[in-house]
């Protein structure tokens, strides 16, 4: 049973944004303090990429860990009510993801994704970006 009326489930959900999100905002500052610049959520582009560096022909998704089912990591668990739809849209989600890297792939962009856990960690965030990001 949910410890929250529907009406209440509902405007919390309401909350939850797509764009802009702390982790987003967290990897653009760390980007561009490195000097790097970006487009934002280009909607020509399969999946609407979080962040696109058109230079360097890479995107970078920023995942939240609960949304997009970050394996192993402890921001990955699974509401106790109503399992079937949330591991259907868990399901539909990491599909969606799939499809979308493949997609850009297949046409020339190197695609990586940034969990919400490292972006959340300076040390780790910093590490990942050493990695992901070669000069052209």
């Amino acid at each position: 049973m949910d410890r929250i009326d529907p009406k209440r489930r509902s405007e919390n959900m309401r909350q939850i944004r797509a764009r802009d999100t702390g982790p987003e905002l967290i990897v653009r500052r760390a980007l561009h303090a490195r000097g790097l610049r970006f487009r934002l959520h280009r909607r020509d582009l399969p999946g609407t990429p979080d962040i696109v560096l058109p230079g360097r022909r890479l995107i970078v998704f920023v995942h939240g860990c609960f949304w997009h089912r970050h394996a192993g990591c402890r921001g990955c668990t699974t509401p106790s009510t109503r399992r079937e739809f949330w591991q259907n849209k868990f399901d539909a989600n990491v599909a969606r993801d799939v499809r979308a890297a493949e997609s850009l792939t297949a046409t020339g962009w190197r695609v990586e994704t940034i969990w919400e856990c490292e972006a959340r960690d300076p040390n780790s965030l910093s590490r990942r970006l050493d990695a992901i990001i070669v000069d052209p």
